[in-house]
């Protein structure tokens, strides 16, 4: 992960160097090249900015504060997980596909926790596809709404799988089916999630790999009794 980000602020720092010593020799010229000056000082904005929002996207992320409840789009949050950590599982050879659904409600929850569970789900799948060869390391997030209106997210992956056997055992603390991991990631998410109200599980495919979904709950409607007075709606 590391690595992925170094790249995407290493390629931006690069387009800058780049642009600026264009924009220099263009305006040197006789007569300077303005127009062209004025194009390449755009692209140089462009992509401070680029580098600019990578390191604000993991300022959030990773951030120590104290958690803000608020309005999330899922597919939002979704996206935004996918620019930082696309680079990470390019190199890992995972064929990222998304089938976002239109329609869903916004969540009530902590914006922050919910990309750092997204993000701990897509870098699993990748990692369960890491010794995969004889098909490809296909990656697929999806979102849709339930019938009863909460939110659902699916990381499916075709790599190694589990023994349905140990399903029970996969979000406890210190157990994990990788060599040197540590078991605590996916614990962590089931907690994020159940604190969202919400429900965590994983499930074997029918042909290759493993599905993790998550599931939240809309936030329920306020209904107006009084003057300044609300009430949930039951």
């Amino acid at each position: 992960m590391t690595a992925s980000i170094a790249h995407e602020v290493s390629q931006a720092l690069s387009g800058i160097l780049t642009n600026a010593n264009i924009c220099l020799r263009m305006l040197a010229d006789e007569p300077p090249n303005v127009a062209g000056a004025v194009a390449t000082a755009q692209r140089t904005i462009r992509d401070a900015n680029r580098a600019s929002e990578v390191v604000r996207r993991l300022r959030e992320m990773f951030s120590n504060k104290e958690p803000v409840i608020e309005l999330v789009d899922l597919n939002n949050a979704v996206r935004e997980v996918i620019a930082i950590a696309g680079g990470e599982l390019t190199r890992r050879s995972a064929r990222l596909q998304t089938e976002l659904a239109d329609g869903l409600p916004a969540l009530s929850a902590n914006r922050v926790q919910l990309q750092q569970v997204i993000l701990n789900l897509l870098l699993n799948a990748a990692d369960a596809m890491g010794e995969i060869e004889d098909r490809p390391r296909s990656l697929l997030v999806r979102t849709e709404l339930e019938t009863d209106g909460a939110a659902r997210l699916e990381v499916r992956d075709v790599g190694t799988g589990f023994d349905p056997a140990i399903v029970g055992k996969l979000f406890e603390p210190f157990h994990s089916t990788k060599p040197n991991g540590m078991g605590i990631g996916l614990a962590i998410c089931r907690t994020i999630i159940e604190s969202h109200k919400g429900r965590l599980w994983a499930s074997p495919n029918d042909g290759p790999g493993a599905t993790f979904s998550f599931s939240i709950p809309a936030p329920r409607p306020k209904l107006e009794v009084d003057k300044g007075s609300t009430f949930n709606a039951v």
